[in-house]
């Protein structure tokens, strides 16, 4: 695949600034307006309202598509589909906002001599924080917490609910990359005992600065695990990675958290085995597809939740995005 995250090889436009699309929606004013100032912005209808946005693709492709150089994707959009890219033969970058790129045909976008970029290790620090955020919020219930503490009708504070210790647990990382070793860092703080099962061991410094423990068999972190965290890509080896095979090995105290994909984790088993007390807990920035359906199960469960994909939305990682972006059209 032509997936390109050299500075060397990123796109460099060297006289006046490119033509740009991209379908911002609810993207932090100032991240659009830092995008618009390096380049010829222009957009769907859904986008902000902007100075440089009010060019609106969509009315005029035959204006702008043969000027567009550069395609932004952000939350998934604009999709860059077949329909869309032939209407852009100038095209020579996709620059998706984040590290995943399943939602994108890299092999069919490479054929078009498209190269298609992410921004990598920016997202590392905010992602491993919403794990760890999940993982407090769900073991602490500082949801229900808050519920009963704003209700008009708690008149005194009971003693429940009750949550469970954090401190000391062991805790089961699947997929040790950059942002599991993030978690893993931060989770030494809590003293926890800490697994992980990736694709391959990291090395005995990494795994002595964290005090973890490398599981070559994802069942045997699974059946020792108080939390297990996902924090691998999607990909067609881990698509449906934990089915009710895995869930049941887990322990019945064990709590779920997915800050990967949704396709990850197959959700009618996870339905299944929080309905059953199978597992104790799940707690989700991602779920397939999103947002749920209303009337899914998992949106009922009172030992499931759920944030909106939510793992990079912080002022500082958007910002550091837009400077990568930035590099993939200027760096020399």
């Amino acid at each position: 695949m032509n997936l390109d995250r050299s500075p060397s090889a990123w796109f460099c436009v060297h006289q006046s600034p490119p033509w740009s699309f991209t379908a911002f929606n609810d993207f932090p004013r100032s991240s659009r307006l830092r995008v618009a100032a390096c380049t010829r912005l222009v957009s769907t209808p859904e986008s902000g309202s902007s100075r440089a946005e009010k060019r609106d693709f969509l009315r005029d492709p035959q204006l702008y598509g043969e000027k567009i150089q550069a395609m932004f994707v952000w939350d998934f959009k604009p999709a860059a589909e077949a329909s869309l890219l032939s209407s852009l033969p100038s095209l020579k970058v996709v620059a998706n906002g984040g590290v995943g790129i399943d939602h994108l045909d890299v092999p069919y976008i490479s054929s078009l001599g498209v190269k298609v970029t992410n921004t990598p290790n920016v997202v590392d620090e905010a992602t491993a924080d919403i794990a760890m955020a999940l993982l407090l919020a769900s073991a602490r219930k500082v949801v229900e917490g808050h519920q009963i503490a704003t209700d008009p009708k708690t008149t005194h504070i009971m003693q429940c609910p009750m949550g469970e210790e954090v401190s000391g647990a062991t805790l089961g990382i699947v997929g040790m990359g950059n942002i599991g070793y993030k978690i893993a860092q931060r989770s030494k703080g809590f003293d926890m005992r800490i697994l992980y099962h990736n694709r391959s061991r990291r090395s005995v410094e990494d795994e002595q600065a964290v005090g973890a423990s490398y599981c070559q068999k994802i069942d045997d972190l699974l059946k020792q695990s108080d939390f297990v965290v996902l924090a691998v890509n999607l990909t067609p080896e881990t698509t449906g990675l934990i089915s009710q095979r895995e869930l049941s090995l887990m322990r019945s105290t064990a709590t779920l958290v997915n800050i990967s994909r949704g396709l990850v984790v197959e959700q009618d088993a996870l339905v299944t085995a929080l309905r059953s007390g199978k597992i104790r807990a799940a707690a989700l920035d991602v779920t397939h597809p999103e947002p749920l359906p209303r009337d899914h199960p998992l949106l009922g469960l009172p030992n499931v939740l759920i944030t909106p994909h939510v793992g990079t939305n912080t002022y500082t990682t958007t910002r550091k995005m837009m400077r990568r972006w930035y590099k993939m059209l200027w760096l020399q």
